[in-house]
């Protein structure tokens, strides 16, 4: 409103001024025109005569062409006659428009006299007689009419202005309530989300900006909520996983201690004891990674990595997994890999911890698939297996921290996040593709940049 009533206050102070000007120009004008033309028939009729004569005998020739009132000046200002008798003779004139037409010049003024309440415009023009000024043809006009005029084409544009400041107004509040409303409701509503209040829900009423605002805000309060559940279910999780296995150590230790122990026994307690001391490590050891992950401080120590031999150690390290659990095992990749410039520790991590899930979804005579080989400039691993496969609901959220899925066999949910990160801190890209009921597909591709050959 404030920018409106001023560009009003502008607009109407320009027309105003504008106004006035074009009306006072109009009258200087026809004034002008009026005692150049009565100034040019004196000099070419009466220029012979003295100026005094004129006036005694002949001074209607002055004013005949006007209605305006009419004085005659002689070289010194003085006035030798007043058409209106409104002023005393011999009195003396020094005002802008008399010393220009004593200069030779046609002159104007504007200003007030003392036998008029309205202000007035003088013309004054030179009388010439052989080249020579011999007097002044003064026009005045009295500004009453015309400024009557003006006044009222003013009050017209004060109304106009009026009006045009109270339909913006009303069009603005209508306007303003459109986004501030909203954004009263959308403030609210984000106060009671920081509140806890999750199951608020933002009401979007326009597709503009307020109505994506709303539904970011929407969306924020869902995953919020996902994210919320998942940490939830992870330290449910979490809690159950790290309580099996210390039960079984416990129940082992328990019965260590009897007297009744045979060496069978023995070893059969301390071999699930092992085990289960492994499976706490395994998941203390995702729970440290994530905690760097989280804090930004998992680092990778970069140097020339023989990939082929990494290949070949992990492909040792699992088949006897795979011979348990009858599942077929194939390890397919190129004799001449290059080296590439990786964290050795970190890339057998990741594809241990792939392999690892695909031999726990597989199925008893299944198969999994190891697969490394170059494309272009990038080294790429594959681990593929034909187990449940991954819903299409699940998709989307694989990769997220915590999340295990609804038949998820994970300890945390930690490991494809972890594996992930470790990838795209190499520069790499790791993608999933799935399919319910055929199988598993985990595609790393690393950039094979600063490589050597073996």
């Amino acid at each position: 409103m404030l920018v409106i009533v001023i560009t009003v206050l502008i607009l109407e102070l320009f027309l105003f001024n504008s106004i006035k000007k074009y009306y006072y120009k109009s009258i200087e004008e026809i004034l002008s025109n009026q005692v150049s033309f009565s100034a040019e028939y004196y000099s070419r009729y009466f220029s012979s005569n003295r100026l005094e004569d004129i006036i005694l005998d002949d001074v209607d020739v002055f004013w005949h062409q006007t209605t305006a009132q009419v004085q005659i000046l002689d070289f010194n200002g003085n006035i030798l006659m007043d058409s209106i008798g409104a002023v005393h003779l011999t009195d003396t004139i020094k005002t802008k428009d008399v010393v220009n037409a004593l200069q030779g010049k046609i002159g104007t003024w504007i200003g007030n006299v003392e036998y008029d309440t309205e202000p007035v415009i003088a013309v004054s023009h030179p009388l010439m007689a052989d080249g020579e000024i011999v007097g002044v043809l003064r026009f005045i006009s009295s500004l009453r009419e015309t400024n009557r005029i003006i006044k009222n084409i003013y009050k017209m544009f004060i109304l106009i202005g009026i009006a045009v400041v109270t339909i913006s107004g009303v069009v603005s509040l209508f306007l303003a309530n459109t986004i501030v409303q909203p954004l009263k409701e959308v403030t609210q509503v984000a106060e009671k989300m920081a509140d806890g209040q999750l199951k608020a829900r933002s009401v979007k009423r326009f597709d503009d900006e307020i109505g994506k605002l709303s539904d970011t805000l929407n969306y924020m309060a869902e995953e919020l909520i996902r994210k919320e559940q998942l940490k939830n279910d992870f330290i449910s999780s979490i809690s159950h996983e790290l309580r099996t296995p210390l039960t079984s150590i416990k129940g082992w230790a328990v019965t260590l201690k009897s007297d009744e122990l045979n060496r069978d026994l023995l070893m059969d307690g301390l071999d699930i004891i092992e085990k289960e001391s492994d499976r706490l490590s395994d998941m203390v050891e995702d729970l440290l990674d994530f905690s760097r992950l989280i804090s930004g401080r998992i680092t990778v120590e970069k140097d020339e990595m023989n990939i082929v031999e990494s290949i070949e150690l992990i492909s040792k390290q699992l088949r006897p997994r795979a011979k348990d659990k009858d599942i077929q095992f194939n390890v397919i990749y190129e004799t001449d890999l290059p080296n590439i410039i990786a964290d050795e520790n970190r890339i057998k991590q990741v594809l241990i911890n792939l392999l690892d899930n695909a031999f726990k979804f597989t199925q008893e005579g299944g198969t999994v698939t190891l697969n490394v080989y170059t494309h272009e400039d990038n080294l790429i691993m594959q681990v593929i297996d034909n187990g449940p496969g991954i819903s299409e609901e699940d998709m989307p959220y694989i990769k997220e921290k915590f999340y295990k899925g609804k038949n998820s066999k994970s300890h945390t949910g930690l490991g494809l996040s972890i594996c992930d990160e470790i990838v795209k801190l190499h520069g790499g890209t790791m993608e999933i593709k799935s399919k319910l009921g055929e199988g598993t597909s985990v595609t790393v591709s690393l950039p094979l940049r600063g490589v050597s050959k073996q």
